[in-house]
């Protein structure tokens, strides 16, 4: 089964003509589908053709938020309700094409395991296509995940990677460099774009310092979410490793101040004294908060695996008792 997500906020406008789009596409190509349609506190009247679809067609699942959440918690409401072994994200707003997820589904079928679009050519004003380009190079470029397009909202994923990234925030853009930290295979095909014919875009200028922020956030968690003091204890022992030279250097000063026929230095007159206090007390509290955040990091690693397993060659055996282990047996009961 192939399971659409498609998260929706104030777009009854075109949620007809996109479960019509849909309905084509899955008769043509012969899918077992699932539509799942999210409202994400939209204030037009979204949750009644979400209803009016949902009676018409029993293939689609209406899921409505008491208010507005954003994207990321759509998707991962759309993602818990999917039955399908493949599921495809997409707009609601006409933009995202749906006669392309033949083509997403056709190079995941190559050995990937997320498949984003590219919308090579956009339909979009230039305030948000030149802003996406630096964007979209950033997060390439720091984070050694190459896509050309990281915001495109149609992507196919295997059931196995929504299970192991976890969405919040405003992170839904970054899946696929999420599932890449975890060892999934990512690709990209081109799509098509269309203009927008109804409603109105949910992002502006805002969203750009926002993206930057989560992209720095991502590139913390990839790299350092497992080891948090790596990063904070680097910073730390540079930090106190100036201001133990720096009170090195006025020890000697003040020592040699005090031979015969010197000058006497008075450190509390000289600025280095308070450099280096303030490398010092900068160098512990890195190093505490590196502490810190090693212990919230063992905390949570209880509930999560460090590592993501591709296949077994024999899952029966994960079944069995542990090796030098005895059967466990019914205690007989005395007469």
């Amino acid at each position: 089964m192939l399971s659409v997500v498609i998260p929706a906020l104030d777009e009854a406008l075109s949620l007809e003509e996109l479960h019509r789009q849909l309905d084509v596409v899955a008769s043509a190509e012969g899918y077992d589908l699932q539509i799942i349609l999210i409202d994400d506190g939209s204030t037009d009247a979204t949750w009644d053709v979400i209803e009016k679809l949902a009676r018409d067609d029993p293939r689609v699942l209406g899921i409505r938020f008491r208010r507005n959440f954003g994207k990321a918690a759509a998707l991962s409401a759309g993602f818990d309700a999917a039955v399908g072994e493949l599921i495809v994200t997409m707009d609601a707003d006409l933009q995202d094409d749906p006669a392309e997820i033949p083509s997403l589904l056709a190079k995941l079928h190559e050995g990937f395991d997320v498949v984003s679009g590219w919308k090579r050519v956009r339909h979009d004003p230039w305030h948000k296509v030149w802003p996406s380009r630096v964007f979209n190079f950033l997060v390439s470029r720091l984070t050694s995940v190459s896509l050309h397009d990281h915001n495109c909202g149609l992507k196919i994923f295997r059931r196995e990677v929504i299970h192991e990234v976890r969405l919040y925030g405003e992170l839904h853009r970054f899946v696929p460099v999420l599932a890449a930290s975890r060892g999934f295979r990512v690709g990209e095909v081109v799509v098509k774009h269309r203009p927008r014919l109804a409603g109105h875009s949910k992002y502006g200028l805002s969203r750009i310092p926002k993206g930057l922020l989560d992209l720095l956030t991502v590139c913390f968690i990839t790299r350092f979410g497992q080891r948090p003091q790596h990063w904070l204890g680097m910073g730390a022992l540079a930090s106190l490793t100036l201001g133990i030279l720096g009170m090195g250097y006025l020890a000697v000063v003040w020592c040699a101040s005090r031979l015969p026929g010197n000058v006497p230095v008075h450190l509390h007159e000289t600025a280095a004294l308070y450099y280096s206090l303030v490398l010092l007390l900068i160098g512990a509290q890195l190093l505490a908060l590196g502490f810190v955040a090693e212990l919230i990091s063992a905390l949570l690693s209880r509930e999560t695996d460090a590592y993501s397993v591709a296949e077994h060659t024999s899952p029966d055996k994960l079944a069995r008792e542990p090796s030098g282990t005895l059967p466990s047996q019914p205690m007989k009961s005395e007469t």
